[in-house]
């Protein structure tokens, strides 16, 4: 049984990831034949497509009641984004961050995960909460097409570069055929791979909290993680960082705020959430400030550091499912040692930084 469940799980994943691959390069390529600048189709349709899998695995948890994996697949895939796919990016080639929209676009991240936290305090996402959410989404993408507008030639050049020989790919007919094949694929992946994760969380003795936190999370961030790895290889560093700090926001306002109003009686948010894993994703968006801000630059050390908190993140998880007797211990590990540690350097990098910006010869 847990055999047939487990190919289940990765035959989702499967075609997950190769809906999401279609899904986005037919949409790519139908919004350039219509004559859609490639800033805006890497702003917006490549950014939202890679977040298709964890749409379509939210709502169909909320439809089929699995409303703990919706959340959890929402803060998982936020927390693995920035600390797991932006440290192997960082690691592979260290990212200078010249797009000016990350200077808004993180302070909405940061704000749009405070947002859940209070949204949560009530025990519950409602489905006044998802429409409000949802509603942001759509502001936010309206603003991101007008903002892209103003990006500077060097932006625009690289979009141009990933994003412009789209328009020589055939014919409308076939690119609408791709997206409705690459939805079909999204909707069965999602299915079987919910499906699977919940019938080994069970076997396991784990929540479909803890499940949708760490197996579907990730599994459903795979677009992104190709998505943000290939174009840092090339060194196309926008569009790696746009790329993930886009689809947190995405994941935050659209896929919660969806699954929040097609679910019965919306998204209930457990009380480990609030106390543990909704201020981590908050302290996560905040970690990218200073790495942001100071000089625009994600170090390979800053890279290191964020893939050792993953580490951490994933270990705690795992420990704490189990109830295993070692787990206070770590926690005083990563309380009293790593995170005091980790301000300090950061400290230092931002005073370093600032001294430099205020010297003459800088």
């Amino acid at each position: 049984m847990a055999l047939s469940e487990l190919i289940l799980l990765l035959l989702g994943l499967a075609l997950l990831f190769a809906g999401a691959e279609l899904l986005v390069r037919g949409a790519s390529r139908l919004a350039a034949i219509v004559g859609i600048s490639p800033l805006v189709i890497g702003l917006t349709v490549v950014a939202y497509g890679t977040s298709a899998p964890e749409m379509a695995v939210s709502i169909d948890a909320a439809l089929s009641g699995q409303v703990d994996i919706s959340l959890g697949n929402v803060i998982g895939s936020n927390i693995f984004n920035i600390l797991f796919i932006l440290g192997i990016c960082a690691i592979i080639v260290p990212l200078q961050v010249a797009q000016q929209l990350v200077w808004l676009d993180v302070p909405l991240m940061i704000g749009a995960s405070l947002l859940v936290f209070l949204m949560g305090l009530d025990a519950t996402i409602s489905r006044l909460d998802g429409i409000i959410l949802f509603s942001g989404a759509i502001m936010y993408t309206v603003f991101a097409i007008l903002q892209g507008r103003r990006e500077s030639v060097e932006v625009e050049r690289e979009y141009a570069g990933k994003f412009s020989g789209e328009n020589n790919a055939g014919s409308w007919p076939v690119q609408v055929f791709y997206i409705l094949l690459g939805l079909a694929m999204l909707v069965y992946g999602a299915r079987w791979l919910v499906d699977g994760a919940v019938v080994i969380a069970r076997l396991l003795g784990i929540s479909d909290f803890v499940v949708g936190l760490t197996i579907v999370a990730a599994g459903t961030s795979l677009p992104e993680v190709a998505t943000s790895v290939i174009a840092s290889i090339r060194g196309e560093r926008d569009i790696a960082v746009g790329n993930v700090v886009g689809s947190s926001i995405f994941n935050i306002l659209a896929v919660l705020g969806l699954s929040s109003i097609v679910a019965p009686n919306g998204i209930s948010v457990p009380p480990a959430a609030l106390a543990f894993d909704i201020p981590v994703m908050i302290a996560v968006a905040l970690a990218c400030s200073p790495i942001f801000f100071t000089g625009h630059l994600i170090a390979r050390w800053e890279g290191a550091l964020f893939l050792a908190y993953y580490g951490a993140y994933a270990t705690y998880l795992v420990l704490d499912a189990k109830g295993h007797d070692s787990l206070p211990a770590f926690n005083a590990v990563v309380l009293q040692f790593a995170l005091p540690l980790t301000l300090v350097t950061l400290a230092v990098a931002y005073a370093r930084h600032a001294a430099k910006a205020r010297s003459p010869h800088s």
